[in-house]
């Protein structure tokens, strides 16, 4: 019995074994396909996203792999593991090259929102300028935005250094030391090996079903993305044949659903992206839809959402039902999230100890913290050790300075050091190892919700600039995991060094050029850019509520006002209660998620047309394919993805090209 239950333990580790021989696979040819992935389709997933609100950064990994290896195949070049995993690597890390940060920062010092909520005036000159000169003159190319964009590159720069720091610590103590096993490593890394595999098949079925999807996507995407772009920039106002970024119809029912936003999105990506996602996921999205379109009618009707009148809209009824109820209602959702998820780690842990206890655990070698295998590229325990605490402190020392010496005159107390310190060696420590030792049995993390938030709340603080200030607050178990899913692959670690020395400079300039060049077209959020110009205002607001707990003053704010301990507690309740209810009758957990996805009012647009996605992959394509479609929805979503972005890039070209022309004065 005792050799069954080892055996079982050692299922995970043995599903798929480290290589012998490492290689770091960095190579002209994964350098170059990572260039294209973050000149070319980096720009357009930015611009899907302020357009459209789409992102295309998985597919765009997806496009970047699959075309390597059909140009592998037919050069007939044997495509290595570690080559794959290199490849997704730094098309991942090129893709975060966007200008998103520095575009959201000058919309910030300029929101109407934001002004409002009285924050405006305490953002501080090195989070962006706010000089109305300045900002019409909408260039980052300026000195006053010299402080913003060297610190957003300073700080870029550490937490890359840092990739060998606390999480490779954590991953010798858990993988080499514990030996735990990481179920979720063999599955990420067996997937990517498949690619390698598939390289050496006469036909690739991949290749088909994903020229397929973006086939989909490039008619859609043409319908969808690029006649507005196009049109928008030689004409008055743009053509839209289908609506971006939904339709409002909240005016039309709000006679008989009064404080229900009825916002109607037909971006069919959405109903692409419900056949992907959990089945009972999504039925859970449309019960917590339909209770919340029962539920906010009675909440008027109580006097609770007494901010609502009619005529509002859909984006307004959302602002001020968030201010009356939301708000607090979401911070019990999200407690109760955590709760429940720790409940499950904790079952599934104590299951899986109590295995290993019957089994006779191993004996836990520490020698095998200072001889890691040979070959694998790992550096000195000692000099992981000093970069950890190299990189904590300087942004301990960075957040000190910046709060409490560059921000202005105090208004109270300074931020308190300690709890600086307190977030790098205490908290950030402790959440890491315990989250990735979670993650090394039973394949998920933990994580504790409102910490940064209730922090600074309760450290007496007075002022906004800690909000914007870099904190050493993080979780580093998906580092673990990524160093696991390395060395199951057979990647040395010693590739990252390399591939950085190519990604950083290229996510500094590139940041700031994509940023220019879209800044330029026109002002963000403006028309020109419709979802920012929809919702960015609602999360400046939704996100302003909360960073008002800290400002000076003893009237009342916007936060004592939407911070309401009785609707946290009913957010909760609700939430645990449902869990409870299906728990007893056995059914899925993830109709709880999908039931606070749909309770939450965050985006009720979405919520329809990936249920209807949904259905027709469960009722459809399931029947249609069989056991082959959970395999051929993931590559059809991320074609479909691809051609959508392939559309966005074009129109986009256009638009880059009409303002670069000079208009000569004759």
């Amino acid at each position: 019995m005792a050799m069954k239950e080892d055996r079982e333990f050692q299922e995970f580790r043995e599903l798929m074994s480290a290589p012998d021989t490492f290689s770091d696979a960095f190579s002209a040819r994964t350098v170059l396909m990572a260039l294209f992935v973050g000149l070319v389709m980096a720009p357009a997933s930015q611009y899907m996203s302020l357009v459209a609100g789409l992102h295309i950064g998985g597919a765009a990994k997806w496009v970047t792999v699959i075309l390597y290896v059909e140009i592998c195949r037919r050069a007939f070049i044997k495509i290595r593991r570690p080559e794959i995993f290199v490849l997704f690597y730094m098309c991942g890390a090129a893709l975060g090259v966007t200008g998103h940060d520095l575009l959201w920062k000058q919309f910030l010092v300029q929101s109407e929102q934001f002004q409002r909520l009285g924050l405006t005036e305490f953002i501080p000159v090195w989070f962006a300028p706010s000089d109305p000169e300045v900002l019409s003159a909408r260039s980052f190319f300026m000195r006053p935005w010299l402080i913003p964009v060297a610190l957003g590159a300073l700080m870029s720069l550490i937490n890359r250094i840092d990739n060998f720091g606390l999480g490779y610590l954590i991953f010798r103590l858990t993988a080499d030391v514990e030996r735990l096993p990481f179920p979720m490593a063999p599955v990420g890394a067996m997937g990517m090996t498949a690619l390698a595999d598939a390289a050496d098949e006469k036909e690739s079925w991949r290749l088909r079903v994903f020229s397929m999807g973006a086939a989909g996507g490039l008619a859609f995407g043409f319908v969808y993305m690029a006649i507005p772009v196009i049109t928008g920039a030689v004409l008055a106002e743009p053509i839209q044949i289908i609506p971006i970024p939904f339709v409002d119809l909240t005016r039309y029912s709000e006679s008989y659903l009064p404080a229900m936003p009825m916002l109607v999105s037909f971006d069919l990506s959405a109903v692409v992206m419900g056949m992907v996602m959990p089945f009972m996921a999504m039925v859970g999205s449309l019960v917590g839809l339909l209770f919340t379109m029962v539920f906010n009618p009675v909440l008027q009707r109580q006097g609770i959402l007494s901010g609502w009148s009619e005529g509002l809209g859909g984006i307004q009824t959302i602002q001020v039902n968030t201010l009356d109820f939301y708000f607090s209602f979401g911070i019990g959702l999200s407690f109760a999230v955590a709760a429940i998820g720790f409940l499950h780690l904790r079952s599934k842990f104590k299951e899986r100890r109590r295995e290993l206890d019957a089994a006779g655990r191993p004996d836990i070698d520490w020698k095998r913290l200072f001889a890691p295998p040979a070959g694998r590229g790992d550096i000195s325990i000692w000099l992981a050790l000093f970069i950890y605490v190299a990189s904590t402190l300087i942004f301990i020392f960075t957040a000190h300075v910046l709060v409490n010496h560059l921000s202005g005159p105090l208004l109270g107390r300074p931020f308190p050091l300690w709890l600086l310190f307190f977030y790098g060696f205490v908290y950030t420590p402790v959440i890491s190892y315990v989250s990735a030792r979670m993650e090394g049995v039973v394949g998920q993390q933990l994580g504790l919700p409102m910490v940064r938030e209730a922090t600074f709340i309760l450290s007496g603080y007075k002022g906004a600039a800690i909000w914007f200030a870099p904190i050493p607050l993080r979780n580093e178990a998906n580092q673990v995991l990524e160093f696991r899913t390395m060395e199951l692959i057979g990647t040395k670690f010693t590739f990252l060094i390399k591939s950085e020395l190519v990604l950083y400079p290229l996510g500094i300039i590139g940041s700031l050029v994509f940023a220019q060049f879209i800044w330029a077209m026109g002002p963000v959020p403006s028309e020109v850019f419709p979802y920012a110009h929809e919702f960015w205002e609602l999360q400046a607001y939704q996100q302003g509520l909360m960073w008002t707990a800290t400002l000076p003053g003893e009237q009342i704010s916007p936060f004592r006002e939407a911070f309401r301990w009785e609707f946290i507690a009913s957010g909760f309740g609700l939430a645990v209660v449902a869990y409870g209810f299906l728990a007893r009758f056995n059914l899925p957990v993830f109709l709880v998620y999908g039931v606070i996805r749909g309770l939450d009012q965050s985006v009720p647009q979405r919520i329809l047309p990936t249920v209807i996605g949904a259905f027709i992959g469960r009722f459809g394509c399931r029947k249609w394919f069989g056991d082959r479609w959970p395999k051929y929805r993931v590559v059809f979503a991320a074609g479909f993805s691809a051609g959508m972005g392939l559309m966005a890039l074009l129109g986009m070209g256009f638009v880059f090209m009409t303002k670069s022309v000079v208009t000569l004065p004759y």
